[in-house]
């Protein structure tokens, strides 16, 4: 197989898949750049031989860059691919078996995210003269499965590479799956272990660079008419801007369409930044984590247009939101079956594109939001800003009695600041082109509802799948990406993530990669302890606490009540772990001590984590919102009953949008 006048070149499965990677560009708006200028990896025998051989004897064309645990590397390649506003990734390789598994989690965050991570995970062999090997799952009904097919429903794209000749055409599949706006996610080459090692004959001019558009749909003027008609007729319209419009680089199209017809704008998590500059209509987060002052403007919207935006179950407040009888929906999207959402009137086309069309129509027609409804946004916005204020303010000392009578906020830590007033801290060290990083528990919730992210002050927020652990490994990723070593990258967690999966320091050690963690230590999983007792009226199970007996199973087992975990707070050395790991790390207790080990490590080459310690259950102002998690229809606990009634009395306000 060849090519007449060119001919073939034989290399092993691995060396022409690492060849092939290393030769991909994308472009975007005239901009060329390495579609995937790295490998991140941990070898074992289903991919040492193979792609470990390739990547060490190719090593100048694609780096290489060793982890610690596989679903931190995936994190590592979609943090990435965010801060290149999808425009390139890394790849992930990883051994048969839990090597492989540890790649799910990874993957199905990518692609709920629309983040393009490559995953290329060792399997079992393709032949079977060697009988069950190491790791290998031997299912009793279907023989050809293996632990990689668990990989199939969180990716956007699949292929097991079972002959060499598959790659011709999985690769150019993988390469327009990792550079479609609207269908990217994970994309996953699973390579048996000794089809990676088996030579062949292959093209010369697979091996051509070749550069993979990303494309920018345009739309149809039609589309655009009726949305401008919407604009019109509304008297309370409201745009809500998701991750589409910073993936298309539309924040300046955003900013006009805003201005010109008066119009507030909302940011989801994933559209944390999407407005850059700071204007009355600027109202911030929306939603169950949103400002309280977004959420009573929202329930009063006539027409709300989403921009890049699914508009899930914490925006909408589980569809409770929009209360307005007469409420209608207008969306902006690259994905047709996100564009329709809510029943919208959509326009199917790039964010950027679209928003200049649609500014160009309502200057043209002179659409402009009432006078009436521009003054009752910026009212209630001067409001919020003046709670915000008084709830950052890290120079003020907390009132305790303010907390719930079942806190230790006063004998169990030593903690002064709560973790509004650390966030505080962190916005006003904070500069342009710096990067704060947050994914799951309060930490996400707490930036989406306070953090300023005008002026290139980076709000980076994982919430499509608000996984833990994503925090740290994703920092690294934004600073491979953003190599300047003047703007921080700060990943923002809480101890209980931190406890989780803190190892991939030991990476930012091993590549000097100055990446600083800030641990909010307030001692447990407090975003669903929360939760727990707004749902369930008691804790259980989600402080970090010694069990207040020892625990006896089985025989041992006695009659009545078991311990429970309601002892003191455990005493865990944060510091010390973070040290052992090879960071420089600082205990920070007060405001003028968080301002000094900020300032202090700021140009540190290398790894960095400063403890806070946060007065527990000392939380932001309450959105205001209603949601939809049941407490148990059925109790022998009496404050359960009643927070069932509270939760049956918000039901009518969830509405259906069709």
């Amino acid at each position: 197989m060849g090519n007449a006048s060119r001919g073939t070149v034989r290399l092993t499965v691995a060396q022409a898949l690492v060849t092939y990677l290393s030769r991909q560009y994308s472009v975007a708006d005239g901009h060329r750049r390495r579609l995937i200028p790295a490998a991140l990896g941990i070898f074992g025998h289903g991919n040492v031989a193979g792609l470990g051989q390739a990547l060490d004897q190719l090593s100048n064309d694609l780096p290489f860059i060793q982890g610690r645990n596989e679903q931190a590397l995936v994190h590592m390649a979609s943090g990435y691919a965010k801060a290149t506003r999808r425009h390139a990734t890394l790849a992930v390789t990883a051994s048969i078996g839990p090597g492989a598994m540890n790649l799910v989690t990874g993957a199905a965050l990518a692609t709920v995210n629309r983040l393009p991570v490559l995953l290329l995970p060792g399997d079992t062999y393709a032949t079977r003269r060697q009988g069950p090997v190491l790791q290998q799952l031997q299912h009793l009904v279907e023989a050809d499965a293996s632990v990689n097919d668990a990989l199939r429903p969180v990716s956007r794209f699949f292929d097991r590479i079972s002959r060499p000749e598959a790659l011709l055409t999985a690769l150019p599949a993988a390469m327009r799956t990792l550079t479609d706006p609207a269908n990217t996610g994970a994309v996953v080459l699973s390579l048996p272990q000794d089809v990676q090692s088996h030579a062949y004959d292959w093209p010369a001019e697979m091996f051509d660079e070749r550069a993979w558009v990303i494309r920018r749909p345009v739309p149809d003027p039609e589309e655009v008419d009726a949305v401008a008609r919407l604009l019109a007729a509304a008297e309370k319209p409201l745009i809500i801007a998701g991750g589409g419009v910073i993936y298309s680089g539309a924040t300046s199209e955003l900013g006009e369409l805003a201005a010109a017809a008066g119009i507030p704008v909302a940011e989801t998590f994933a559209g944390k930044g999407a407005v850059q500059q700071r204007a009355w209509w600027q109202l911030g987060g929306i939603g169950l984590e949103g400002t309280p002052a977004t959420n009573e403007l929202a329930a009063e919207a006539d027409l709300v247009l989403t921009v890049g935006s699914r508009l899930t179950d914490f925006p909408t407040a589980s569809q409770s939101l929009f209360s307005n009888p007469d409420v209608r929906f207008a969306s902006i999207n690259v994905d047709v079956h996100d564009a329709g959402r809510l029943g919208a009137s959509a326009i199917i086309a790039d964010a950027k594109r679209a928003l200049a069309a649609l500014t160009r129509a309502v200057q043209e027609s002179g659409i402009r939001s009432p006078e009436g409804w521009q003054r009752q946004v910026r009212v209630r916005n001067e409001q919020w800003l003046a709670e915000r204020a008084a709830a950052l303010d890290p120079d003020t000392v907390f009132d305790k009695s303010a907390v719930p009578a079942d806190s230790d906020v006063v004998t169990g830590t030593d903690a002064v600041l709560t973790q509004g007033q650390i966030i505080g801290l962190l916005q006003e060290q904070a500069r342009p082109g710096d990067t704060i990083i947050a994914a799951a528990g309060e930490p996400p919730g707490d930036l989406q509802k306070v953090w300023d992210a005008t002026e290139r002050r980076y709000c980076h927020l994982e919430f499509g799948f608000s996984c833990m652990g994503y925090e740290i490994p994703a920092g690294l990723g934004v600073r491979l990406a953003v190599p300047d070593r003047s703007k921080r990258v700060l990943s923002f967690i809480g101890d209980g993530t931190f406890l989780m999966a803190p190892t991939e320091l030991v990476t930012a050690l091993q590549e000097q990669l100055p990446v600083t963690v800030v641990v909010s230590e307030n001692h447990g999983y407090q975003a669903i302890h929360r939760l727990q007792m707004w749902r369930s009226g008691r804790e259980f199970g989600n402080e970090f606490r010694y069990r207040d007996d020892a625990l006896a199973l089985g025989d041992g087992q006695a009659a009545g009540d078991p311990a429970r975990l309601d002892g003191d707070y455990l005493r865990v050395d944060l510091v010390q772990i973070a040290s052992g790991l090879g960071a420089r790390t600082l205990r920070a207790t007060t405001a003028a001590e968080v301002r000094d080990a900020l300032t202090d490590t700021r140009d540190h080459d290398g790894p960095v984590v400063i403890v806070v310690p946060a007065i527990p259950h000392a939380e932001l102002p309450t959105a205001g919102v209603w949601w939809d998690v049941a407490p148990a229809e059925v109790s022998e606990q009496e404050a359960v009953a009643q927070l069932r009634a509270e939760y049956e009395a918000g039901l009518p306000s969830q509405r259906w949008f069709g």
